[in-house]
C-alpha cells in the first residue's frame, strides 16, 4: 500500500541554502521538494527540516549496558535504551562504536561486543529499532587480543568502519603521561605505584602489537571494503603512516598541524561536537572550533553526547562566520554519509531516503521535535 506524506510551511535546509516550502514523501523516499506555500500537508509551523543525522562515532550504547562497574544490563534492553535517545536527537543512521582489542582496566571482554551486535541485528531483524544502525569497530592495536576481537566480527556485513587506535601512554592522545595520570588514576583510583607498573605494562605491549596489528586489520579492511579511520593522530608521521595505510576518516586529530596535512592527504577530518558545543576538548588538544576556522573540519561525531550532534549544528552557524547553517548541516549528514558510501541519504532532494529532522531553535538550544525514517514517523 502506497503511503504519502506531505511537510508543508517548513524551512528546508538543503545543501546551499534554506528555503521555505514543502517536502513530499511517497513509499519512504522524498519526491518532490517545492517552494512556496502548499494547500495539503501536516504543518511545520516554519520549524527547520533537515536530513537526517548521521553519526559515525559514538561510545554511547556502552554506558546502557555497562552502567556501574562490573554491573550489566540485558544486551536488548540495553540496545532500546540507547537507540530512543539516539533517534530523539535527531540521528537516523548510527555507527555504534564496539570495543575490539581490551586492557584489564576496561571491565569488558570482547564477547560481550560480539553480544552487543547480536542484540542490534537481532533488534534490527525484528523491527524494534527507531534509527538505522552499522558498526564501527574500535581497534585498540595496542592490546593483545585486538585480532581475536576483530575475528569476531569476520564475515558480518553491518561493519562498515573501523579506526585504528592506541591509547597506551606516550602515544597521540595520551603524549603527554601527565594527561594519561589524570585520565587514569582520576578514573581508576589507581595509587601511584599500581599506576607506574600499568603504564610500564601499557607501554610494552605497544612496542609488541601496535605496529603488527595496525598492519593487519588495515589489510582485512581493505579486502573486506571496510571504510579506515585512523584516530588521534597527532604528527606528520602518523599522518603519513594512515596515509600508507588507505586511512580515509581522520578521527579527532590532536593538533592543527595533523588535521591539515591529513587533508592534504585527502582525509576527511572528524571532529567532536561536545568540542564545538563546549567551546574546546576536555583533554586539552586543539579546538574544533579552531579547525572550523581554518577550514579543515568535515565531520562532526557525537561522541558521548547524542544530543551534541544537533546542538553543534546551531552552534558553528552562530559562531564561525564563514560556515553557513547548510554548510553545518552537511558535516552531520552529506559528508558522513558520503565518507561511509551511504549514497541514499544525507541530503533532502527528490530520490533520497525520507530521513528527516524537525527542529525548533529556542534560546539558542535546537530542539528536535520530530524525526521520520524512510517517511516514517519515529520520534
Amino acid at each position: 500500500m502506497t503511503t504519502e506524506l506531505i511537510l508543508k510551511n517548513a524551512r528546508i535546509i538543503l545543501p546551499d541554502e534554506v528555503v521555505t516550502g514543502s517536502v513530499a514523501i511517497r513509499d519512504g523516499r522524498i519526491v518532490d521538494v517545492s517552494t512556496g506555500p502548499a494547500n495539503a500537508g501536516e504543518d511545520m509551523e516554519g520549524d527547520y527540516i533537515l536530513p537526517g543525522l548521521v553519526e559515525l562515532h559514538t561510545d554511547h550504547l556502552e554506558r546502557h549496558y555497562a552502567p556501574r562497574p562490573k554491573v550489566r544490563w540485558n544486551p536488548i534492553a540495553a540496545v532500546l535504551a540507547h537507540d530512543a535517545q539516539i533517534a530523539a536527537s535527531g540521528i537516523t543512521t548510527v555507527f555504534d562504536a564496539l570495543r575490539i582489542g581490551l586492557d584489564e582496566d576496561a571491565d569488558l571482554e570482547s564477547s560481550e561486543m560480539r553480544q552487543l551486535a547480536d542484540a542490534i541485528e537481532g533488534s534490527l531483524a525484528a523491527g524494534r529499532l527507531r534509527a538505522d544502525h552499522f558498526f564501527h569497530l574500535r581497534c585498540e592495536v595496542s592490546a593483545p587480543d585486538c585480532l581475536e576481537g576483530f575475528a569476531l566480527f569476520d564475515g558480518d556485513d553491518r561493519v562498515k568502519l573501523a579506526s585504528l587506535m592506541d591509547h597506551s601512554p606516550g602515544q597521540r592522545q595520551f603524549t603527554q603521561i601527565s594527561t594519561y595520570e589524570m585520565y587514569y588514576r582520576g578514573k581508576t583510583g589507581m595509587s601511584e605505584e599500581a599506576f607506574k607498573s600499568f603504564c610500564e605494562k601499557r607501554m610494552e605491549q605497544s612496542r609488541r602489537h601496535s605496529s603488527v596489528n595496525r598492519k593487519a586489520i588495515a589489510e582485512m579492511c581493505h579486502d573486506r571494503g571496510i571504510v579506515l579511520a585512523s584516530h588521534d593522530d597527532a604528527t606528520l608521521d602518523h599522518v603519513d603512516e594512515a596515509a600508507e595505510q588507505g586511512v580515509r576518516v581522520a578521527e579527532f586529530p590532536t593538533t592543527a598541524e595533523a588535521a591539515r596535512a591529513s587533508r592534504e592527504a585527502g582525509m576527511q577530518i572528524l571532529m567532536g561536537a561536545p568540542n564545538v558545543v563546549r567551546g574546546g576538548s576536555h583533554s586539552g588538544n586543539v579546538s574544533a572550533r579552531s579547525l572550523a576556522e581554518d577550514r579543515t573540519l568535515d565531520i562532526l561525531s557525537s561522541d558521548y553526547i547524542p544530543f551534541s550532534l544537533v546542538q553543534a549544528v546551531f552552534s558553528l552557524g552562530e559562531t564561525v562566520d564563514h560556515i553557513s547553517l547548510p554548510q553545518a548541516v552537511a558535516m552531520v549528514t552529506k559528508n558522513p554519509a558520503e565518507a561511509v558510501g551511504l549514497e541514499d541519504r544525507g541530503i533532502v532532494e527528490e530520490g533520497r531516503r525520507a530521513d528527516l529532522v524537525r527542529v525548533r531553535v529556542d534560546e539558542h538550544v535546537p530542539v528536535v521535535r520530530s524525526v521520520w525514517r524512510e517517511g516514517a514517523r519515529v520520534a
